[in-house]
């Protein structure tokens, strides 16, 4: 009896170790094509930035949910007679400091506003014109007009409103339509169109859209419209500001909050020169996203980028002047046609890049 247990044990103990080796392979073999694959997968997440949002955000939520419904009888068990009573009668520190005055310290509370990725319904209150609704979401008052086909200023009370995220037109696509036609359409760049992060592509390759698909048109205005004109900066590259301008063109899209950065297109593919003396912290060759991209730090915090390059000059390390060419314009990336994407971070965050130029 005790040696046909001894025998079994061994089975057992060669069973585990054979369970063993070959989880070990599939871990291992697991763990190759995650470290060959992962590179694409953030380049798909970073292109359709935006697009995964709202799921990832339903499905944490629900997580939580499904957490809370599962604890809750554990704790209940746990304390059948509610909180402990040591906790019961446990007052916080903060909770004598019934008088305290935050005004006092100088304290404030900022409230974070959540960025707007589709149309929202106002209803108009007493006072309200359009002028001052248009203040209130920062868009423009032709924004509002146009979006509710309004031939006058006045407005009634309980009147609803439809108000797009951004200063432009929400533009429901139809067929043969694509982001070229749209935005010659309605004045503007199809760079905008495309860089507005919550508009989604049936093709990120060729920027394709779907029939029905609602599209934001940053900047867009009706065809009958005047067209708007802005100032424009020196088209040469140089200056004597804290940057120089890395490449001559035309700018078409300045900063906003979805998109902190300077588009300047030039069909000629010139070459990119360095805003200032640094090192080059970063070369990407990414398809999605940025494309190809250098970033250079140039000290005391701050560092600029230059995306959607066609081809890159420089290493990570070297040392860069002042108007060094370190790539050639191009369109790369979540690119619509040649341009160059030029952003300046302070502390790693991106800010606008208008006050360090010239």
């Amino acid at each position: 009896m005790k040696k046909y247990f001894v025998g079994f044990k061994d089975d057992v103990v060669l069973w585990l170790r054979g369970w063993g080796v070959y989880l070990e392979r599939k871990l291992s073999r697991f763990g190759h094509w995650f470290e060959t694959n992962k590179d694409s997968l953030v380049e798909i997440l970073m292109a359709r930035r935006g697009t995964y949002q709202r799921p990832f955000l339903y499905f944490s939520l629900s997580i939580l949910f499904a957490v809370g419904v599962m604890g809750g009888p554990i704790l209940a068990r746990t304390y059948p007679g509610g909180l402990p009573a040591a906790l019961a009668e446990f007052t916080p520190p903060s909770a004598a400091l019934s008088s305290f005055d935050l005004t006092e310290y100088g304290v404030q509370t900022q409230i974070s506003e959540k960025p707007r990725d589709q149309v929202i319904t106002y209803t108009v209150e007493g006072g309200d014109t359009l002028a001052k609704i248009a203040e209130k979401f920062a868009v423009s008052i032709d924004t509002i007009k146009w979006a509710n086909d309004l031939k006058r200023d006045s407005l009634s009370v309980g009147q609803e409103l439809k108000i797009p995220p951004v200063t432009g037109i929400v533009h429901k696509v139809r067929e043969g339509e694509t982001i070229y036609s749209i935005a010659k359409k309605y004045k503007t760049e199809a760079q905008k169109i495309v860089n507005f992060p919550f508009n989604d592509f049936s093709d990120l390759d060729t920027f394709a859209l779907n029939v029905g698909q609602t599209l934001v048109v940053p900047d867009g205005v009706q065809p009958q419209a005047p067209a708007i004109i802005r100032a424009l900066p020196p088209i040469a590259a140089g200056g004597t500001g804290q940057f120089v301008w890395p490449v001559g063109g035309m700018i078409t899209q300045y900063p906003v909050w979805y998109h902190m950065a300077l588009d300047i297109a030039n069909p000629g593919l010139p070459g990119v020169a360095a805003g200032d003396a640094g090192v080059v912290s970063v070369v990407q060759y990414l398809r999605y996203g940025y494309g190809e991209h250098i970033i250079v730090d140039h000290g005391n915090g701050l560092s600029t980028l230059y995306a959607h390059l066609s081809a890159i000059y420089v290493a990570p390390g070297d040392r860069v002047a002042r108007g060094q060419i370190i790539g050639k314009l191009g369109s790369s990336g979540r690119s619509s046609g040649p341009h160059l994407h030029f952003e300046v971070r302070k502390n790693g965050v991106s800010v606008d890049p208008r006050p360090f130029l010239k």
